[in-house]
């Protein structure tokens, strides 16, 4: 068992696929190690995860403190603890996260699956602590303030959640995730007009969106309806009111 690492802890809601993040952390690694990383995830999508943490360990070795292989260890282990229930193995991928942003504490694959491991543990205050402490240490990176949104937003505080949201637009206008995330809680309170706009600019910056693509059309219909019936005539005193068709503005998809 790995001594405890002395470091804050982190959370968010939901985070990228465990493979894809090993994806990521595979491509800042050398020939011999990628080899092992690569052993090592092709085992881990067969569901052999503890083949998939010996190749990580001997990538590990080959590059002692590659903050990379510290994570792929501790993913590894995070999801056997999902899978089979086992408290040792949540424990051993906590302490292989801390080591890995001992290294990095920007790793940002790692500050997500840090994350969701310290809300598993019911450990909300710690998470909150990380994120922000994140925030304070990455003052130019829109992702912390994402994940405080999320964090936020789990435990029903809206407003709070919104804010974060516009604090990582005040860093990166661009940024798909803040945008389709402020728009999903626009549209959540009822402010169909702002999460239109926050969808509409998501889109504009990534087209590759069919979700984010089906929510615009349907809002623009929703909208475009609600402009439709503002400007009908005002019915003449003593004449019968013109019967009103319904407008069709089809279901959002989710």
């Amino acid at each position: 068992m790995l001594p405890p690492v002395s470091l804050q802890k982190l959370r968010a809601r939901v985070i990228q696929p465990l493979l894809v993040l090993l994806g990521i952390a595979i491509a800042g690694c050398g020939s011999l190690l990628r080899n092992e990383n690569t052993e090592g995830v092709k085992l881990y999508q067969q569901g052999n995860y503890q083949g998939a943490a010996n190749h990580f360990q001997q990538a590990l070795a080959q590059q002692p403190g590659n903050p990379d292989c510290f994570y792929n260890i501790g993913a590894t282990y995070h999801q056997q603890a999902k899978l089979f229930h086992r408290p040792a193995d949540k424990e051993t991928a906590e302490q292989y996260y801390h080591l890995c942003l001992a290294r990095n504490p920007n790793h940002e694959a790692c500050q997500r699956a840090l994350a969701v491991l310290l809300v598993e543990e019911n450990k909300g205050a710690e998470a909150m602590a990380q994120l922000q402490d994140w925030a304070q240490r990455s003052p130019t990176n829109p992702n912390p303030q994402i994940e405080l949104a999320r964090l936020c937003q789990e435990h029903g505080d809206s407003r709070e959640a919104e804010n974060h949201l516009v604090d990582a637009l005040s860093i990166d206008p661009n940024n798909t995730r803040a945008l389709v995330a402020l728009g999903q809680i626009r549209e959540t309170s009822g402010d169909a007009g702002q999460a239109l706009a926050n969808y509409s600019r998501a889109l504009s910056v990534d087209g590759q969106q069919p979700t984010v693509a089906a929510k615009v059309a349907a809002l623009s219909g929703t909208q475009a309806g609600a402009a439709k019936v503002a400007v009908l005539p005002p019915t003449v005193a003593g004449a019968p009111a013109a019967m009103q068709v319904p407008f069709t503005t089809g279901n959002a998809a989710r």
